[in-house]
């Protein structure tokens, strides 16, 4: 019998080529390290049903290729996108100068309120280490990401990575910030009982006054 979900969240991996990006899915999805991974060509697809807060959410997941000769393929992917991780590699600072231009795509393309956690991966590499946690905390800090150091390889803060962001969302949509019913949001309801239960406030909000004819 199929598992009853109570939302879809469309999710992105994004950031430069070789940061880890389709290891942190395979690892989430499978629970195990990708051994022989090779440069993302386009896009890859993966999906995870996941308790959240005591709700079912499946998270279908895009990781994006992070070579320049994809973007104008990837770009397109980003519509619609409730959250996103934002790679870089802690051994490889050309990959942390480079988050600020994969943010401002997420944020022009996706959505100005797509819920961005920055990952720092392959934490395992830490003797490697060019970008500090303090650094990489400061980042996220002034761009309002929530922020882990993450290891594809031991599973270190992986699956944290993506539950904290589905949380958050879940959050929003609690406080009424995010309307999954607004287009574009990358949200919806896997369960129509859901929608019935938001309806009578925005039914009763529209209600026609009697008529005192």
């Amino acid at each position: 019998m199929a598992q009853r979900q109570n939302f879809l969240f469309k999710f992105l991996v994004i950031g430069s080529a070789g940061t880890g990006k389709s290891c942190l899915l395979h690892q989430f999805i499978e629970n195990k390290f990708k051994q022989d991974s090779n440069h993302t060509i386009g896009v890859e697809f993966g999906s995870r049903v996941v308790n959240v807060g005591g709700k079912t959410v499946k998270l279908q997941i895009w990781d994006t290729a992070g070579q320049e000769r994809f973007r104008s393929v990837t770009r397109s992917y980003y519509r619609g996108a409730a959250g996103a991780l934002l790679v870089y590699d802690i051994t490889s600072r050309e990959t942390y100068n480079s988050l600020a231009a994969w943010l401002t795509d997420a944020r022009t393309l996706a959505s100005p309120n797509i819920v961005v956690i920055l990952c720092g991966n392959k934490k395992d590499l830490d003797p490697e280490r060019e970008v500090t946690f303090l650094e990489a905390s400061r980042f996220a800090q002034e761009n309002e990401l929530m922020f882990l150091e993450t290891s594809a390889l031991t599973g270190e803060n992986v699956e944290e990575a993506f539950l904290k962001c589905a949380r958050t969302i879940l959050n929003k949509i609690d406080s009424g910030e995010l309307d999954p019913e607004r287009m574009g949001s990358g949200i919806q309801y896997g369960d129509a009982s859901l929608r019935q239960l938001r309806q009578p406030r925005s039914a009763q909000a529209v209600a026609p006054q009697p008529c005192g004819c």
